[in-house]
């Protein structure tokens, strides 16, 4: 197989010419298949059927705070669910709310309750800063950006390395412009490059010195407990770091279930400091009275504690562990010898993230999408769907079976290597 960097124009017409006929017989095979979104497959789904029969009409609905759980009441969680998230995020329970079945939907009313409510002393509410923004580390996670795009922040991209975002550029651009109102971080296993942030990183993130009093770090541990290897990544604590560099109220955490039980109907927290968790249950208590007791008190009785999450999560192993290894296997196999493509080796998360040849992404994706292949959007890992090179895409494979997958991941190299001849010999 040839390095198309360094092949004639003529090999490289002939290795076009094969490749055409190649991805012309896959598009004959009618397929139909979705990587577009990081959805569990069916047999992750059933790994939690067993939650279900947990409450029942025999069942006793009274949580360890004496509420009934059918009833109104406790708008932060009933308190059991409240230390199973206290754990999972590493904070005390009593800085942790509990909520409905999204954490993005959390971290949707955190940003609106910010628009109209300041959080910081002497500050406007952000609706009131008419050049506001926000820092994105790219490539990442499309909704996130979704999120400060329909308030309308300036969105400035900020790299990622392999330590996590580019610290220099973050601690200069906080500490110039108070116009920065926040940055989005995925810390661990990063949406899309499974990358996990540094403890340096985390401890420089934690010291920043903010112009804006009411600057936060949204801190969506998404991935926290999502391992498909077995040398995990280890994250260090940002709020333990905050509390020691006498900035507590700088970050908001938050995570869910939803890639541990069922997406649809998992449950959702948030943790901060009292002081941000003050601003945040006015809004709450305005807005809900409680919600899904219910769902709590079966998520906190199917798991028992922390490490029956963990003990869980291995099962999701289980399954992720082969799927990630398709991938990586083919993506090997397919484009190292060509020489057009760079990606991520992640230790978790659900994502590998590929950059193709610059200029062809938009390409790729369409190709794959006339063949049956449904990929996430070339530039939905960067803020308005700009990725200036052109080359990131995002891989999911999560949701197909192993035989599709790998069907689907056949189908991808060969498109990669097609829009790759394409650009180079300018078709």
């Amino acid at each position: 197989m040839m390095n198309y960097l360094n092949c004639s124009a003529q090999e490289l017409e002939q290795e076009y010419q094969a490749l055409k006929k190649q991805y012309e017989d896959e598009k004959g095979k009618g397929l139909n298949l979705n990587m577009a979104r990081g959805k569990p497959g069916k047999e992750q789904l059933d790994l939690s059927l067993d939650m279900l029969d947990v409450v029942n009409s025999k069942s006793e609905f009274v949580g360890a705070d004496k509420m009934d759980c059918r009833n109104y009441g406790i708008l932060e969680g009933i308190e059991e669910c409240r230390k199973l998230f206290g754990d999972i995020l590493g904070v005390d329970y009593k800085n942790v709310m509990v909520g409905g079945s999204s954490s993005l939907n959390m971290m949707f009313d955190t940003i609106s309750c910010l628009m109209t409510k300041s959080i910081a002393e002497g500050c406007k509410p952000w609706y009131e800063v008419p050049d506001r923004k926000f820092l994105c580390p790219v490539p990442g996670y499309d909704r996130h950006f979704g999120i400060t795009g329909y308030y309308g922040f300036e969105m400035i991209p900020v790299p990622m390395s392999e330590d996590g975002p580019d610290m220099d550029m973050i601690e200069e651009l906080v500490a110039s412009d108070a116009s920065v109102k926040g940055i989005w971080c995925v810390p661990k296993y990063s949406n899309p490059q499974g990358i996990t942030y540094s403890d340096e990183t985390v401890k420089r993130l934690a010291n920043l010195k903010p112009a804006a009093k009411d600057f936060r770090i949204m801190w969506d541990n998404a991935y926290c407990v999502h391992d498909v290897t077995d040398t995990p990544d280890e994250l260090l604590n940002i709020y333990d770091e905050c509390v020691k560099a006498g900035n507590e109220d700088l970050p908001l955490l938050f995570c869910s279930t939803s890639k541990i039980t069922f997406p649809g109907a998992g449950v959702a927290a948030m943790a901060a400091s009292p002081n941000n968790m003050k601003v945040f249950r006015e809004r709450y208590n305005f807005e809900i009275i409680s919600y899904d007791k219910l769902n709590m008190l079966r998520h906190v009785k199917y798991f028992g504690d922390y490490n029956g999450v963990l003990e869980h999560m291995k099962k999701h192993k289980a399954v992720l562990a082969p799927k990630f290894a398709i991938v990586l296997d083919t993506l090997q196999k397919e484009l190292v010898p060509a020489g057009i493509g760079s990606w991520t080796n992640p230790n978790g998360g659900y994502f590998v993230s590929i950059d193709v040849l610059s200029g062809t992404a938009k390409r790729v994706v369409q190709l794959c999408r006339e063949a049956g292949l449904v990929l996430t959007g070339a530039g939905a890992t960067y803020p308005n769907g700009n990725d200036p090179h052109d080359a990131n895409i995002r891989i999911a494979p999560s949701f197909p079976p192993n035989d599709e997958l790998q069907t689907a991941m056949d189908l991808f190299c060969v498109c990669v290597k097609l829009a790759a001849c394409e650009k180079l010999l300018a078709k």
